[in-house]
């Protein structure tokens, strides 16, 4: 038996009336999806356990079957995994946002989406600049970042994550408590060294968003994953993501992380690229969890286009031929989830449960029609934590 997880992140929405009070799922034509959930098992899952954060760490955590109420230190740690960042026992990691602030207010979380490049030459030069003993920025991804500030460990600072205040006045988010001081003085060094940067110029004249400032959030300590194959009887699991955070839960879960050339986190990623890469993978191995930003992007930028349109693409290019090999050769089984809501109209994550499919391997057809919310809710029964997706997927059929 091999097994196949797709994540759509933040594919899980609300009635828009732009399009007649349908969610984006229901609005975009998914007929391999619904095909799926025709002949599967449909039902609800809660991805955050009650008093989290609905972030894509504690939701993603639980759909690969990890409980983040255990052991669980923050969402910085598994992107610094990711990174190849090694923690010492007294320092705390944040995530870094390159983010535009204007007049005092959160315009964007992540600088216009920032190219790679430019934010790594930005963060490369703060690194250089900041003058803070003891703090040390690593270049991520586009927009993402990290960093780590020593002897912060036993006292890490609460912070909002910007997507989660957008148009909000950042004074009323300041960090609360611990070393709040060291992340406020970041943050203000970034924004005067970045203020003339020729980054920020160059994309000023191109009608861009500039990089005001870093946003510091997510702060954790050094944390660990016990290894994913063995929690679920498996020889060998890979991963396919474009995302630090992805990636990071599957180093620390031992599980093989698979680079795809084209794959971006955004609107542009190589939806077919990574489909094919997941299909070279699982031919000779067990699992694979491959993992899709584009819907969570445009609910954070509140394009509702743009998330139907993502939606449309995972169905064409990355279901449609996992789905055409499985029926091939029989013994593979798929489960679809969203880790959580990320509504276009509020543009912020949201912890309500969220519709999965399992197809395959004995599992029966529940009545549903499309791989919808609503229908999940008509069809679902109970809802079931998210943490226990895992097992039933790998179970014995």
């Amino acid at each position: 038996m091999k097994y196949i997880v797709i994540i759509p992140d933040g594919a899980a929405d609300v009635p828009c009336t732009e399009v007649d009070n349908k969610t984006p799922l229901a609005a975009a034509k998914t007929p391999a999806l619904d095909r799926l959930a025709a002949e599967g098992h449909l039902g609800l899952a809660t991805t955050v356990p009650p008093g989290m954060e609905p972030g894509s760490d504690v939701a993603n955590l639980s759909l690969l079957g990890y409980d983040p109420k255990e052991g669980y230190t923050g969402r910085a740690a598994l992107e610094a995994a990711s990174l190849g960042i090694e923690i010492p026992p007294d320092a705390a990691v944040f995530r870094a946002n390159l983010v535009t602030v204007v007049d005092g207010v959160m315009k964007d979380y992540s600088a216009g989406h920032i190219s790679t490049p430019e934010g790594a030459e930005l963060i490369n030069s703060l690194n250089q600049d900041l003058g803070i003993e003891g703090v040390r920025l690593y270049p991520g991804v586009g927009y993402r970042h990290i960093c780590l500030i020593e002897n912060a460990a036993v006292q890490i600072p609460a912070c909002v994550p910007p997507h989660q205040i957008l148009d909000a006045e950042i004074s009323e988010h300041a960090p609360q408590g611990g070393f709040s001081s060291w992340v406020l003085e970041v943050e203000r060094t970034s924004r005067e060294h970045l203020a003339g940067y020729p980054v920020n110029q160059k994309r000023i004249e191109e009608g861009k968003a500039p990089a005001t400032q870093l946003w510091l959030w997510g702060g954790a300590t050094a944390m660990s994953l016990s290894p994913f194959a063995s929690r679920y009887g498996l020889a060998t699991a890979g991963l396919i993501s474009a995302v630090d955070l992805m990636r990071g839960i599957g180093k620390l879960g031992g599980m093989d992380v698979i680079t795809v050339p084209g794959a971006t986190g955004y609107y542009d990623t190589d939806y077919a690229g990574k489909a094919r890469a997941a299909l070279d993978y699982i031919y000779n191995h067990d699992f694979i969890c491959l993992h899709v930003e584009a819907p969570d992007e445009a609910g954070h930028n509140g394009d509702l286009v743009q998330k139907i349109k993502a939606i449309e693409n995972i169905d064409r290019h990355i279901v449609t031929p996992l789905a055409v090999m499985a029926r091939h050769f029989g013994d593979w089984r798929i489960m679809v989830a969203p880790d959580h809501h990320t509504p276009v109209s509020s543009r912020k994550h949201v912890g309500d449960p969220v519709p999965y499919l399992l197809w395959g391997g004995g599992e029966t057809a529940n009545g549903a029609k499309a791989f919808t919310e609503s229908e999940a809710t008509r069809v679902g029964g109970e809802t079931v934590e998210g943490k226990s997706l895992m097992g039933r997927l790998t179970a014995p059929a």
